[in-house]
């Protein structure tokens, strides 16, 4: 079995808050005890609500920030290992396309200029026709190379984000809600964008969503997780959930029909808090399946390549 370009080993991330003259410090663990391989030119989702530690998580996996605890390979290299030198030339073989595109680009430069970043940052030079090359490949004209981040749409902004990821040939894209603040016409053409450069440049790739319609249709498997574990992994997109909260979550979309919105099942009570976790399943407050062991334990995810699952009782 070929290993797998990203290895993420019992990967964990506590931030510290507080501790000012009239408080005391509080933790939370953003990201619990995650564990995950990334095979080759496959896509994984990653889903959940907002605070979950979706973002953390891929931050955790760029090395853009530390872990606490647990470590991240990429094709074989513990990233953890490596010097500052020898992570950025690692850099090359990975980028980020990041939610806000009108925050992520600086409306001091040109596209030219942004475009140029990656080659200036990895020391490389700038080949000829290169910017030409990546507007046309994200679907903008040249004649735009000159034009600055604040006089372009949303979708053309985050068209240059994507372009610029893809600058240096990476293996590996993270895509961070990467069409969360686009209007829903221009998702559709950012995802079928995405879909596309995904098959011909045989990238690999985490993607990070609230949204399950989107991952279902770009993603090979889907990781569901609640505050900041791991809960279940779709073996495929289409496969049915085990977990009561993937359950919930493909329930939770609005119906204009009030009779389909009496059929479906939508979460019901408030997120705990990551700073005072529940004792036993953090899901158990708002699970209409939860037992006495649901409260009492927590349980672990399963063993089962097939559909793993962290539930006393699976679906």
């Amino acid at each position: 079995m070929t290993a797998p370009l990203i290895r993420i080993e019992h990967l964990t991330r506590q931030f510290q808050s507080g501790g000012g003259f009239l408080s005391r410090p509080r933790s939370m663990l953003a990201v619990r005890d995650v564990s995950l391989g990334i095979a080759r030119g496959e896509a994984v989702g990653v889903v959940g609500e907002s605070g979950c530690g979706k973002s953390t998580l891929a931050r955790l996996v760029l090395r853009l920030i530390e872990p606490t605890s647990g470590r991240v390979s990429f094709d074989g290299t513990d990233l953890a290992t490596l010097s500052a030198t020898a992570l950025r030339r690692m850099r090359r073989r990975m980028a980020m396309v990041f939610q806000d595109p009108y925050s992520s680009l600086d409306p001091r430069h040109t596209l030219t200029q942004v475009l140029a970043e990656p080659f200036q940052v990895q020391r490389q030079p700038l080949p000829p026709g290169t910017i030409a090359a990546l507007l046309a490949e994200v679907g903008l004209p040249e004649g735009l190379a000159d034009s600055h981040p604040q006089q372009l749409s949303g979708g053309q902004r985050q068209r240059v984000g994507i372009a610029r990821a893809l600058a240096l040939r990476p293996d590996f894209l993270v895509l961070d809600e990467p069409t969360a603040s686009l209007d829903v016409s221009i998702q559709a053409q950012i995802i079928a964008l995405l879909a596309d450069l995904r098959g011909r440049l045989g990238l690999t790739c985490l993607f990070i969503s609230h949204d399950l319609g989107l991952v279902r249709y770009f993603c090979d498997r889907i990781v569901v997780m609640y505050l900041g574990a791991v809960v279940e992994v779709l073996p495929d997109p289409a496969a049915a959930p085990r977990h009561p909260y993937t359950h919930a979550l493909m329930d939770a979309r609005f119906a204009p029909d009030p009779a389909q919105r009496k059929r479906l099942a939508p979460l019901s009570g408030e997120i705990p808090s990551p700073f005072a976790l529940p004792a036993g399943c953090a899901f158990a407050a708002r699970c209409p399946h939860a037992t006495d062991l649901c409260r009492r334990e927590s349980p672990r995810l399963s063993d089962d390549p097939a559909h793993p699952v962290a539930c006393f009782h699976p679906l």
